[in-house]
């Protein structure tokens, strides 16, 4: 059997943010229940792969360096660069179909937005099968969440973006355990290039 890895990219915050982020799990899980995500596995998904042998890892991989050089060279539609993109998280909600509750950001920084939809694209292009919801951008506090209601709103805080990873995940009876595998820079203003 060939052996497999089960992978996807993500935004992976910093410290500071990813405890900002896991004092608002402990708000929602006082008023909604469930389970709470570890602060280290804290993450904003932009493509789930699921598993893969070793040849689709790599191309994985080789898929994602030919996004990322496509917005450091600027043929990816940018009127900002990515380096400098600051996520806004404003927002904490329940999905009931699915027990989670989420927080997250009412706008979607476009050029965010592009990068999730140009490496969807580029990774369905490949054979990945994706799911094939529109990209939206939220982070998992809770899992088994009951709310009776609206969970309350957030003091709004910003998530400064420098790059997108690739991640392994691990399953065990403990929940998942995730190692980031590669990473990607988003260039800032200095490494953006422009025709003259």
């Amino acid at each position: 059997m060939t052996p497999t890895r089960r992978i996807f990219f993500a935004l992976w915050p910093g410290p500071e943010v990813a405890g900002r982020l896991h004092a608002l799990s402990a708000d929602a899980h006082a008023v909604c229940g469930g389970r709470r995500m570890r602060r280290e596995t804290l993450h904003l998904t932009l493509a789930f792969l699921g598993e893969v042998d070793a040849t689709r890892f790599d191309l994985a991989c080789a898929i994602a360096d030919g996004v990322a050089e496509k917005i450091g060279t600027g043929d990816a539609l940018q009127e900002t660069p990515l380096g400098n993109t600051v996520l806004r998280i404003d927002r904490i909600a329940w999905w009931k179909h699915n027990h989670i509750v989420w927080a997250g950001c009412d706008e979607v920084p476009p050029v965010l937005a592009a990068l999730a939809d140009d490496l969807a694209a580029e990774l369905r292009g490949g054979g990945f099968v994706l799911d094939s919801r529109r990209f939206a951008a939220h982070v998992t506090l809770l899992r088994n969440a009951q709310c009776a209601g609206e969970v309350a709103p957030i003091e709004a805080f910003d998530w400064p973006v420098r790059e997108f990873v690739l991640v392994q995940s691990q399953l065990d009876p403990s929940g998942a355990r995730y190692e980031i595998v590669r990473r990607w820079p988003l260039p800032g203003p200095s490494a953006r290039i422009t025709e003259s």
